[in-house]
Formats: structure tokens, sequence, C-alpha cells
């Protein structure tokens, strides 16, 4: 058991009256108590908490019926570091994305009017308009026995923290075309577990819905569907909304299984499916306002198991520090701060690291003060981690979005001109040398020119060529092999990094004409 919760990071499902071969004979109801006491022992041994999942009867040849039990075992890990999920939330303008995590959070049902969604905007702007621009985080934690833990009793996001073995952090996504530019870098850049893609029961595939799938399926995020707004309209029309949704998911591009979950049976089934094959897209059907169906997307993200195994963490963990800076802050009597993803390593209060590269070129030292975690204090970071760290009084003014920490042994190449395999999935014309798209690749989003497009004069919809690209306004930290998604007005491409010129700090100033 211990092996197993540590392979899950905190939490391992067992099944009750299944034999080694898979063979489903089942226990009668004695001994499934006695093997329940017995499993219980042994999680109390280790500092864990087991829950019932569900119990199925089986046909098996005997007159007694016979049970098989599935039970989900949860600790909190040694180190306090509780299993987080990172959930990016996806999904037309108005189809409720908000106002569905108001109430997951929060713990209240909507009154119809948008009131849940209140607590998750951060400007005055989106409050007034009730439009999402910019890109919010909200935490839902499981205590644990599986129970929710969350707002509703006035707690803390601190005592939230305390309380969870498992915490889903849920990244609220724009859904607006206009702010499309901020729902790519959140993708890109947060590094999302899974998607969750919100569409409206009434109004369908509508949108910007196909273009949030399509980004979630060109950057390789598995994703499951829930459609809300089912108190608005009648049931056939919900069903007419699902089987739309089934015809999409089974198209060529798509190659998805969709999976309509329906009772907490088909819950526990949908996490499990979906954590083993990345085709399996759950459908759940749901209403912010009248909370149908709410309790089975509970039940999904309460036993939605890490998507990365702990071998893959220890190994990321073993590599030099290395931290993305997507959001900077400046905090009253604390001074300067930014907040990322901990791509790999470690990183503890105190280190000392370099940031950059600057327009022209530098890594700058400084020093890590503190460091938080969904809100609260913590000491370590590891890697996987999304966090605050407080940096003192070093100048604001020497940071932007797309610089990154790491240590100063590391010796990071910088680049202007990269090369990429790329395929062009939409342009009007053709693609050719001397045209400009934004560049996002992770956390790094400029425009750039394009070079080269080797063995051809031009592109069109549908090919792949490697191209050379080079950035125009100041060299970036990219490494080979990351994912690299482009656009410009209609033109979309997706691809990798296959090559990066690597420049030196004095070559950057020459470049740039300084």
């Amino acid at each position: 058991m211990k092996w197993r919760l540590q392979e899950g990071r905190g939490e391992a499902v067992y099944q009750i009256g299944v034999e080694d071969n898979g063979l489903l004979v089942g226990l009668a109801e004695e001994e499934m108590r006695a093997s329940l006491k017995t499993l219980h022992r042994m999680a109390e041994k280790v500092g864990a908490d087991i829950t019932v999942l569900r119990e199925r009867e089986v046909d098996y040849d005997s007159d007694m019926p016979r049970k098989i039990t599935e039970v989900l075992v949860r600790k909190v890990p040694d180190n306090q570091q509780f299993l987080d999920l990172r959930v990016a939330v996806l999904g037309n303008v108005d189809s409720g994305k908000s106002t569905l995590l108001g109430v997951l959070t929060q713990g209240e049902l909507d009154n119809g009017r948008g009131r849940a969604r209140l607590n998750l905007f951060r400007h005055l702007h989106e409050i007034q308009s009730g439009r999402t621009s910019s890109i919010s985080f909200e935490i839902l934690g499981f205590n644990s026995k599986g129970e929710v833990v969350n707002y509703s009793d006035s707690r803390t996001a601190e005592e939230i923290c305390e309380s969870s073995s498992k915490m889903i952090t849920f990244i609220d996504l724009a859904g607006h075309h206009k702010y499309l530019h901020t729902t790519i870098f959140g993708l890109t850049s947060y590094c999302p577990d899974c998607a969750l893609l919100l569409v409206s029961a009434n109004t369908g595939i509508a949108g910007t819905t196909r273009e949030h799938l399509g980004l979630a399926l060109a950057l390789k995020v598995p994703f499951f569907i829930v459609v809300s707004k089912v108190d608005l309209c009648a049931k056939t029309t919900v069903e007419r909304t699902v089987r739309q949704l089934e015809r999409v998911l089974k198209q060529p591009g798509c190659h998805k299984v969709p999976m309509l979950v329906t009772s907490e049976d088909d819950a526990v089934t949908a996490a499990q499916q979906f954590a083993q094959s990345p085709n399996v897209t759950p459908i759940f059907t749901l209403s912010s306002v009248s909370g149908e169906s709410l309790d089975l997307l509970k039940v999904f993200l309460n036993i939605l198991p890490p998507l990365t195994n702990s071998k893959e963490q220890e190994e990321l963990m073993q590599q030099l520090t290395e931290f993305q800076v997507d959001e900077i802050y400046t905090v009253p009597e604390v001074g300067t701060v930014v907040g990322g993803t901990l791509s790999s390593g470690i990183c503890r209060e105190g280190d000392q690291l370099v940031v950059g590269p600057t327009d022209d070129g530098c890594f700058l030292e400084l020093r890590v003060c503190s460091i938080q975690r969904n809100r609260s204090a913590c000491r370590v970071l590891r890697a996987g981690q999304a966090a605050t760290l407080a940096l003192g009084d070093f100048d604001r003014a020497l940071l932007r979005k797309g610089m990154v920490m790491v240590s100063p042994e590391m010796n990071p190449t910088i680049c202007s001109v990269f090369e990429a395999e790329i395929v062009l999935l939409f342009h009007a014309t053709t693609f050719r040398r001397g045209f400009q798209v934004t560049v996002h690749v992770g956390n790094v989003r400029q425009t750039a020119v394009v070079e080269k497009i080797h063995a051809k004069d031009k592109l069109r919809t549908g090919e792949k060529a490697v191209v050379r690209f080079r950035f125009l306004k100041h060299p970036e930290y990219l490494k080979v092999g990351a994912k690299l998604l482009f656009r410009e007005g209609v033109t979309k491409g997706i691809g990798h990094v296959t090559d990066v010129q690597a420049i030196t700090a004095g070559e950057a100033q020459a470049n740039m004409g300084f």
C-alpha cells in the first residue's frame, strides 16, 4: 500500500473481490466487511483514510449475493505537499465558466444572474460587463475522506490548503475572441494537467468553442466537456447539444471517444478511463443554478488521479532549477513578486538565481525571499508546481512575462533566431518569407518574422515545413522540442522547436543595435 500510494502521489484505488488475473469473483457480505476492516487497519498504519467509491453485485455460481467494492485510499504525503491538479477552463463567452467555478469553490448555487462569479473577477470592467478578460485562479480542495473543502464555511485559502489532501486549481480563461491571446498564453504557459471545455446547452458549439477545442487538441491537453445551463432548456435541446458534441469528437481530426456521465458509477469509471486513455472524453450535463448533476463533476474531480507519474516528477526534480515568469506584481511591504511554474528542479527560500534574458540578452542575479503556493506560505517548491516568489526590492521594471529564473550553474542559452517544424492549420492566402506572426512557446509570446521556409517557396493550409523564425524585439530563452503555436489574424499554425541558434549577450546587444 505504501508503494502504491507513493506511485499515485498520495492516492490509490483498490478493487476488493477481483482476482489477480482480473476475474470478477466478488465476496460475500461477511468476507467483504472483514476485508474492508483489514484495509482500514492497513491505511491507518500509513496515515491514510479510505472511502468506498462504489459497490457492484456480480453473478457468480453461488446462492449468496457477492459484491465487488472499489475503495479510494488517500493520505496527505509525508512532506505535506498535497496532490495538486491544474485544470484550464475553456469555452465560448457567456457559456458560464466563471459562474460554474464560483459555484464549485464558494459552495453556493448561482441566482441565474451571475452572482456566483463576482468573487472571481479581478478588474472593475469585468464586474461591469460580466466578461473575463484576464487569467484568474480558483482552488477547490478535497480532504482525505473525499469531502469537498471550499469557501462555504467562510474559510480562507490558507485553511482550505491546510485541510485538503488534494487540490484542484482552476485556471479561468477568457472566452471572448478579443482575448484569445490571453487564453493561448494560459494554455501554453501554465502547463495545465487537463482542460474543462464548457458548452452552453442552449447555444451548442458556438463562437470560440471550436477554436478552444482546437487549441486543446493542438497542445495535446486532455480535456473533458461540461454542458451547462441545462435548467434553461428542454431535455430534447440538451440531447441535441450532446449529440452535436459527440459528432464533433468522433471526427477524424479529434478522434476521441465521448462518454456521457449520468450517474455516480459513470463518474468513477470516467475518472479512471480518462487517466488511462487520453482519447476518452467524459461529457457532463449540469446546471449552476439548480445544482443538477453538480455532484457528479465533484466525484469525477475527487477521483481523477495525477496524469504524470511520480517517476517523471522525480527525474525533473533532479535537474537544475528553472522557473517560468508568467505574472509580475508589486505588493506593499513585500516588494516585487513573480508568479509562474517551476518547470524543473527544486526552489527554496533564500536561493540565489539569475533571471533573464533582458532586452540586451543579459541575466541578472536575484534572491528568493519567500514562496507562496495557493496563497499560503511554503518553504520548498518542487518541479511542476505553480507558485509566487517574493524577490524583495528587485526592480520590477527589469522583469517581463516570458523570462526564466534559473540556477546560475545552468549557463542558459538565448536566441533571436530559431527553427521549427510546423503545420499550417489555416491561412487565407500563401504563407511565405517575410510574413510576421505572434509566436507562443511556453510562457514566451513575441512577434517573429519568417526568414526562410526550407525546401519550399510558400506554404498553403494543411502543409508541413521546417521554418526559420527571427524574433523582432529581444532574444528569448527557448529549448529544442518545445511546443510552438503561432497566429496572425486568421492565420494559425502549430509545431515544435527543432533548432536554436544560441547567441551570447554581446551578440544580442549587437543584433539589437545597442
